[in-house]
């Protein structure tokens, strides 16, 4: 199974602020660079990757795109999704503008590091429009409380798609199955979303890192958004808070066991090309 990665961070601390990162024993004060991703992904089947933006301080996520910018082309990496500020105005078109240049097919802001409030805002709505009338996605990381504060944006923003990222956060150290499982299938019934099949390891315990007790989760995936609409991240190295690059890699295969081979490769790259619309792949296997 082949497999391209919509999900990959870099650590370049040299280059860009990561406060969030400070508390974080697993990533405080290290670096994780594309030779530290190239090392794990090693005949891992990884065929190319889609840059996700790392979460910067405020005052770098322009600077952080202009950087990516430079390395789409080398080492797999096609493109990136760059970051984003919706709730402003000011700037906002002209950022839209100068992403055409830096190889940007989709933007996010991530919304469970501000108040709720800010998704709700007309500005924000308006100015996601935006981004729908280019074309592009906007990739909405939001945690399974926020499962209503989604719909409601989706419902604002008709035109525009979304990829929902990390299967809509389970809580799954909780055992909080059932308001998420409720939540997704709320967000399924819209067909301009899609969903990332990423970051749950990240958001379990230890003892329930094992492909038995994630596989409810992924199998609540799989029939709320089936496999056309369902697309694979790494979500590195926020997965070392979990079960680690290659850990996620080996789980996903033994999720997606079942599958047919052309079900396995819509999940692996079909639907990521699709969503995003990727050139061919930067390396082999």
């Amino acid at each position: 199974m082949q497999l391209i990665d919509t999900h990959q961070h870099l650590i370049l601390r040299a280059h860009l602020g990561y406060a969030w990162s400070d508390a974080i024993p697993a990533l405080a004060g290290r670096d994780f660079s594309p030779a530290d991703y190239a090392g794990l992904t090693q005949g891992q089947g990884v065929v190319g990757t889609v840059f996700m933006e790392t979460g910067v301080d405020d005052a770098d996520y322009q600077a952080e795109a202009r950087l990516i910018a430079g390395m789409v082309g080398q080492g797999g990496m096609l493109a990136q999704i760059a970051s984003c500020r919706p709730e402003v105005d000011a700037g906002f078109d002209a950022w839209l503008e100068e992403c055409d240049r830096l190889h940007v097919v989709g933007f996010r802001r991530i919304l469970h590091v501000v108040p709720d409030g800010i998704s709700q805002s007309e500005t924000f709505r308006r100015n996601l429009r935006k981004i729908g009338q280019k074309g592009l996605p906007f990739d909405l990381c939001v945690l399974a409380r926020q499962h209503e504060l989604a719909i409601d944006l989706i419902r604002a923003c008709d035109g525009q798609s979304f990829v929902l990222d990390h299967c809509g956060n389970p809580d799954i150290a909780a055992d909080a199955f059932a308001p998420w499982a409720a939540g997704l299938r709320r967000l399924a019934d819209f067909p301009q979303v899609v969903v990332k099949l990423s970051g749950i390891t990240a958001n379990a315990r230890a003892d329930q890192i094992t492909a038995h007790s994630l596989q409810p989760y992924v199998d609540h995936v799989l029939d709320c958004f089936g496999p056309d609409r369902i697309l694979w991240g790494g979500d590195w190295p926020v997965c070392d808070l979990g079960s680690g690059l290659p850990g996620w890699i080996s789980l996903t295969h033994q999720f997606l066991a079942g599958l047919s081979e052309d079900e396995r490769s819509a999940i692996g790259t079909t639907t990521a090309r699709r969503i995003y619309g990727l050139p061919a792949a930067g390396r082999g296997a």
